[in-house]
């Protein structure tokens, strides 16, 4: 295998295992002072989703829903974070399509 090929091979194994670890690592987005919480893999997928009873007013569901889309676009931010984060380390902060 030439020297090149050797190192771009190297470097695919160290993203896909990088890939990988994210499905095990997680954040957690908490919204409304704490009443909701929202913990996603690294891959985007919820975890949990907690809710204090104080914030289930059954008068104002749209207060709940809208403190619920918060916390889950504030993971989702998050989990892309982490992902930039982990792949800048192994390219160097270089921008691979799709990554």
């Amino acid at each position: 295998m030439r020297p090149n090929m050797n190192l771009m091979k190297q470097m695919q194994d160290k993203l896909e295992k990088a890939q990988a670890a994210l499905g095990n690592e997680t954040v957690e987005a908490t919204v409304g002072g704490g009443v909701i919480t929202v913990t996603m893999t690294g891959h985007q997928k919820i975890v949990s989703v907690k809710i204090a009873p104080e914030a289930i007013d059954p008068e104002d569901p749209s207060m709940l829903e809208d403190l619920i889309t918060a916390a889950v676009n504030e993971a989702v931010e998050k989990s892309q974070q982490l992902v930039a984060k982990r792949m800048s380390s192994i390219t160097g902060g270089l921008r691979i399509p799709g990554m």
